[in-house]
């Protein structure tokens, strides 16, 4: 049997968890588990699951401390960052806890005669849930809770950097819940497939090649699918802006947990008159920014998660012209400089491809059009952020702007739980998450013809 080995990005010698793969019969086995207990879950009732993810909720908040320190040990994220997450993790679960009152229908007159049409949204029956290790708490939860509360049973196979951080919040969900609504089944590519060609429904974050697979896979089955592929976002600089407060923003989205976030800026746009006086803000802000111990609360960058994302960063870097870098510590964690770069060639990975750590470009661009132009220039199309002193000319632009995300004035990263969350192009395929639009797509509609 496979055996996962999950280590600390900050201290690679020490081991957070040694794991059994589940293995394509596992899965099969969870998936079987959990659809026959799926329909005792739907038909306990709307109050019995909206109590139980109650639960969750403030079981989550009681073991926040220990839940961050996990995060934090886990996969390098610095430890402000993941009391954040944990807070999130709780709201997301307190949110969904109201979804099961929420109406599943509605009633329509017939065309003509006596009758009723109604029409009511039904759960799928098992969603399969494929989590990426960045949040490892936050990723898992905003997809299971809006599953969960319209009646679905989950499997969950988390990725394995982060089987730790899913353990522990599978145990805490599992309390809450009846037998087998709730199972987690540790592995790799192997169990993925086995999830993907047997759950009735399934959610993705991770890899756009991984998500093509999988969106490919769960279409010939004709399932419902969702996948989150990433980005490789720009942020939009013109002139006018507030530069020093721009350049925290975006120093912040390109360097903040390492970069290792879809929606971390890989692209700074500078349009005209901006471009020196940001260049010379933003290369002060990344060469200030704090890179240590994530353990430590100042830290802002810390480690990558493991020592082949530290060789993809810096073959992506290598032979760049920075414009400037931040401090990379010594030690035996993976750690790496924070980097701007600028005069990159073209045909240039880092224009084309996600690299997943702190490194950004810096473009120029004469006008407004130019720099939408390249904005929407490469394969993605996630989030871009747009910082301006002048709320007309960025109206203009926003919806020429072709990703599924704009924040105005703020960093690139940044998720509001409650609105839905995807991409366009490369970045996306189908409905988006969060928010409503989750509990749409764990349900499929389904119209009744009543006659007298």
């Amino acid at each position: 049997m496979t055996s996962l080995v999950s280590r600390n990005p900050a201290d690679p010698s020490d081991v957070v968890a040694e794991f059994p793969a589940s293995g394509a019969s596992g899965i099969v086995a969870a998936v079987e588990r959990a659809r026959a207990a799926q329909p005792e879950w739907l038909l306990g009732g709307a109050a019995a699951r909206s109590s139980a993810l109650t639960a969750v909720a403030a079981a989550v908040e009681a073991a926040a401390g220990e839940l961050a320190a996990l995060a934090v040990r886990e996969v390098g994220k610095p430890v402000a960052e993941a009391r954040a997450e944990v807070a999130r993790t709780a709201a997301i679960w307190r949110y969904y806890a109201q979804a099961p009152y929420e109406p599943t229908g509605a009633v329509h007159e017939t065309a003509a005669g006596p009758g009723l049409l109604l029409t009511r949204r039904r759960p799928h029956g098992v969603a399969g849930l494929i989590t990426p290790w960045n949040f490892p708490l936050a990723i898992p939860s905003w997809k299971a809770a809006p599953a969960l509360a319209t009646g679905n049973a989950v499997v969950l196979k988390p990725a394995p950097e982060a089987t730790a951080c899913a353990r522990r919040l599978a145990g805490i969900v599992q309390e809450a819940l009846p037998d087998g609504v709730f199972t987690l089944v540790p592995g790799g590519a192997e169990e993925g497939e086995a999830l993907v060609t047997t759950a009735d429904a399934v959610s993705f974050t991770g890899s756009t090649a991984v998500g093509t697979a999988v969106v490919r896979a769960a279409t010939a089955r004709g399932v419902p699918v969702q996948a989150e592929m990433g980005g490789l976002n720009a942020a939009l600089v013109l002139p006018g802006a507030d530069i020093e407060r721009a350049a925290g923003h975006i120093a912040a989205a390109i360097a903040g947990y390492a970069g290792q976030k879809c929606t971390a800026t890989s692209r700074v746009i500078a349009v005209g008159a901006a471009r020196e006086p940001l260049r010379e803000a933003l290369a002060e802000a990344l060469h200030a920014l704090p890179v240590g111990d994530p353990a430590d609360p100042a830290t802002v960058c810390g480690p990558l998660v493991s020592e082949q994302a530290r060789t993809r960063f810096e073959r992506a870097r290598e032979g760049l012209c920075a414009v400037a870098a931040g401090s990379a510590p010594d030690g035996p964690g993976w750690y790496v400089a924070p980097t701007l770069a600028e005069k990159v060639p073209e045909g240039h990975r880092l224009l084309s491809e996600e690299v997943f750590g702190p490194i950004a470009v810096l473009l120029p661009a004469d006008d407004v059009a130019e720099a939408v132009r390249i904005a929407n220039s490469v394969p993605h199309g996630l989030v871009t952020s747009v910082h301006t002193g002048d709320l007309a000319v960025t109206l203009d632009a926003l919806d020429r702007l072709d990703t599924g995300m704009i924040r105005v004035n703020a960093p690139s990263t940044g998720v509001d739980f409650h609105l839905p969350f995807g991409g366009a192009k490369a970045s996306g395929h189908g409905p988006r998450e969060q928010g409503r639009a989750a509990l749409e797509f764990y349900t499929s509609s389904r119209t009744y013809t009543l006659t007298p």
